[in-house]
């Protein structure tokens, strides 16, 4: 099959690759990304295409974070980029007339990449939690990536948890993503620095860098065996075991697949969240258990997974 250029648009950078069939990234691109100014960011997308173009490619995915509709042409709205109902498809289409253009949720992009050809490459139903500053997902079942009716399907971070818990930035309370991720950690790690006993190295940290902890200062805590770092991980991943335990009663995965930064903590984070996931899970002893997996494509995903898409849009169409 043919090369495709997959192409992921994030918030700070636009990164780009020629993607094979086999999922393997050919040639590469990167740039800022001009977040306040969409015509930059189409004009960035087609030089990145041209760049990457050697004359053979027909089939151009690109990956972007937001609200797409069902159709897969508007993005209703992106959260760090000014992106309000934005034609997407149709802008990058007329400037790349040459190319078919398919566009895709960066996370479902991501999340169709670890299924084809990452930790899921063995399933045929995975669910993909991605733990960064929030909690994103992606589904595949049945070999389908999981859009919803209005396109706007697979937002995990938006399930709620707690019941009128932590107010949330979509608006509700107590969402997994409050609970769940990269901010949730240190959220916890802050709490616990404050509180003295066990948190006392993570105060120390956070005095030597200047008041302020980041992911960086925990995960060397983590790997150092830190008990303070540790019972903040395990009170994240006792939650977000039994998250998942919900979602596999109307999903019913064969895997999922853990993703983000948080997600570099390994089996310091998949123990405890399979233990609280079985914990949790209805009908424990006569249901199936899935199998749970640190996601292995990392930042490449969103990358791979759009060029993959692409050419699937291309074969089908």
């Amino acid at each position: 099959m043919a090369n495709a250029i997959g192409i992921d648009i994030g918030g700070t950078k636009i990164a780009g690759g020629v993607v094979d069939d086999d999922g393997r990234i050919l040639a590469a691109g990167r740039t800022p990304t001009k977040a306040s100014d969409p015509d930059a960011i189409i004009n960035d997308v087609v030089a990145m295409v041209r760049s990457l173009d050697d004359g053979s490619i027909s089939s151009v995915g690109v990956a972007a974070p937001g609200f797409f509709d069902a159709t897969r042409s508007t993005v209703y709205y992106s959260p760090n980029i000014a992106w309000r109902n934005e034609p997407l498809q149709a802008r990058l289409a007329a400037r790349l007339p040459d190319k078919v253009v398919t566009i895709e949720n960066d996370a479902n992009a991501a999340g169709w990449a670890e299924f084809r050809f990452g930790a899921g490459r063995e399933e045929r139903s995975m669910v993909m939690v991605t733990i960064g500053t929030g909690v994103g997902g992606a589904i595949v079942l049945d070999d389908r990536l999981l859009t919803g009716g209005f396109g706007s399907g697979a937002e995990l971070g938006h399930m709620r948890l707690i019941p009128d818990g932590l107010p949330c930035g979509c608006g509700a309370r107590g969402c997994v993503e409050q609970y769940c991720s990269g901010n949730a950690l240190l959220r916890l790690a802050n709490e616990a620095a404050d509180a003295g006993g066990d948190g006392a190295a993570l105060a120390r940290a956070r005095v030597a860098a200047g008041g302020l902890l980041n992911g960086h200062h925990v995960s060397a805590l983590l790997e150092s065996g830190d008990p303070g770092a540790l019972r903040c991980l395990n009170e994240l991943a006792d939650l977000l075991g039994q998250a998942l335990a919900s979602m596999s009663a109307i999903l019913d995965p064969n895997i999922f697949v853990i993703g983000g930064g948080v997600a570099q903590a390994g089996d310091l984070l998949l123990d405890p969240v399979r233990e609280a996931f079985l914990t949790h899970l209805p009908a424990r002893g006569f249901h199936p258990e899935p199998s749970f997996s640190i996601a292995q494509l990392v930042n490449d995903a969103g990358v791979i997974g759009a060029g993959d898409l692409a050419r699937s849009a291309l074969v089908l169409g």
